[in-house]
């Protein structure tokens, strides 16, 4: 392996993905860009077995809303602003995906801290997606803390939903090595190939044990 190119640090996935009967159906919440929640689209069609049933954006306008036109997948606005406190964001939230018929939810670049009301309504089936290799740089940009940290390594991590930020159990993890020269752009691009990698394969082996439990 040669780590000029940045090539991640982490074996392929070689095991087979989980079929289901019937597909997962999910809900997905993003505030930005949206590429996460894309690749979950694209996973779906390919190899993930569900069905991404609602995607939930708070900033009218951002790119998920955006390729959520394009892919053809329902999108609601819940703008946060709008809401008096977060419990109350959370629950219009929660209402959307029972109506939906939503069994998981993923936080694909949600950049809202949820709540318990959120938390307790899908336990152990709400999953976030972090870029840094947790417990390592929690938080807010945690691209910069690793860039100001100097750290060689860092990465991304998929893990179920806590209410404390980010602490919750690891899913899924992929390393990435900081190069010479990284900013935060490079880097952060970098990390983002290997969150599309590993959120959807999150997903599914998240699956195999949602639907074990019933």
């Amino acid at each position: 392996m040669d780590n000029r190119r940045g090539d991640v640090l982490m074996a392929p996935l070689e095991r087979a993905w989980p079929q289901f009967n019937p597909p997962l159906r999910l809900g997905v919440m993003a505030s930005g860009n949206g590429s996460n929640f894309e690749a979950l689209v694209q996973a779906s069609q390919e190899r993930l077995d569900a069905q991404i049933e609602l995607l939930v954006v708070n900033n009218p306008g951002c790119g998920a809303q955006q390729r959520a036109e394009r892919l053809a997948v329902p999108c609601l606005v819940h703008d946060h602003r709008c809401y008096s406190s977060r419990e109350d964001l959370d629950r219009a939230l929660v209402d959307s995906f029972r109506q939906a018929g939503v069994e998981a939810v993923v936080m694909a670049g949600w950049m809202r801290i949820v709540t318990p009301v959120m938390i307790s309504a899908y336990q152990e089936r709400l999953i976030n997606i972090h870029p840094s290799l947790l417990p390592s740089f929690r938080g807010l940009n945690a691209v910069g803390q690793a860039l100001a940290a100097g750290v060689r390594i860092t990465g991304c991590t998929a893990h179920l939903v806590r209410e404390d930020v980010d602490t919750g159990p690891v899913i899924s993890q992929a390393a990435v090595p900081v190069l010479e020269g990284d900013d935060h752009e490079t880097l952060s691009s970098r990390i983002s190939a290997q969150e599309h990698r590993i959120l959807p394969w999150a997903v599914a082996l998240s699956g195999e044990r949602w639907r074990s439990e019933g």
